[in-house]
């Protein structure tokens, strides 16, 4: 089993940054790429970022490409991915989920571990 925990969500004014963590425990070899999806009130859960496990090869939804990065940090078995975010816009507010499986996929059935998820709200 993989356990993942996110953190970092909170509330932040239109414009502003925030930068969330996803620190991941147990199995984590049974893996190589971790994703970021959200899921807003009365919408569905969608992708928004991916990384490999060496961290050379990302994808990003169109939403926030440029505005959002992906990274990781697998030295001394930290074992975790970091979404950037910047210039945030009141349309980002939403529960953010940290994931991983084999494979970047932009759909979240190509995940197989998920955390709980972190609470993001931007104000207008």
């Amino acid at each position: 089993q993989v356990q993942l925990v996110e953190s970092g969500g909170g509330l932040v004014q239109a414009g502003g940054s925030l930068r969330l963590s996803c620190a991941a425990s147990g199995r984590t070899f049974s893996y190589d790429a971790m994703a970021w999806f959200r899921q807003a009130p009365g919408k569905e859960r969608e992708f928004v970022a991916a990384i490999g496990w060496s961290g050379s090869v990302t994808s990003y939804a169109d939403s926030v490409k440029g505005r959002f990065a992906i990274s990781r940090d697998n030295t001394d078995a930290k074992n975790t991915v970091y979404l950037q975010m910047n210039s945030l816009k009141p349309e980002d507010t939403a529960v953010y989920y940290c994931a991983a499986g084999n494979g970047i996929f932009p759909d979240r059935r190509g995940y197989v571990y998920w955390g709980q998820g972190t609470q993001v709200t931007v104000s207008s």
